[in-house]
């Protein structure tokens, strides 16, 4: 099991530099993406694509005005910008090099959603992980 997203398996984290493309804007970081996905003001998204960090687009995620559709969406969103990261080669053999093994977003900022936090959470970024690794397996 990969319990962690650090470290030698740093690629599986959405701060890992990977190109991504939501709206028409290309995006440093699945996280900037992801979190200009939350808003339907294209400003948002051209301000948050130029972030430096994907930590700072972390952070401005949580201050703009959530479209309505989010919760229903999210997931979604998450999935296709995760299958764009992994169709760069050398990520996606890093991916695939992962196996069989269990991928859970352990983290300590007590998100129960996106990963597990003292052995609880829906994980459900590991979950959408191991998707795309059995896809790109699979063919």
């Amino acid at each position: 099991m990969i319990s962690n997203f650090s470290g030698e398996f740093d690629f599986l984290s959405n701060f890992h530099p990977a190109r991504v493309a939501f709206g028409g804007i290309v995006f440093p970081t699945v996280e900037h993406a992801f979190q200009a996905a939350k808003s339907n003001n294209r400003e948002d998204w051209i301000a948050i694509a130029a972030l430096r960090t994907a930590g700072q687009a972390k952070r401005a995620g949580r201050k703009v005005q959530l479209r309505e559709d989010w919760e229903q969406i999210k997931i979604d969103i998450m999935t296709e910008l995760v299958l764009q990261k992994f169709s760069d080669q050398d990520l996606r053999q890093q991916l695939l090099a992962t196996g069989d093994q269990e991928l859970a977003e352990g983290n300590t900022w007590n998100d129960r959603f996106w990963g597990v936090c003292k052995g609880k959470g829906e994980n459900h970024l590991g979950k959408i992980l191991m998707f795309v690794r059995k896809r790109l397996r699979d063919g």
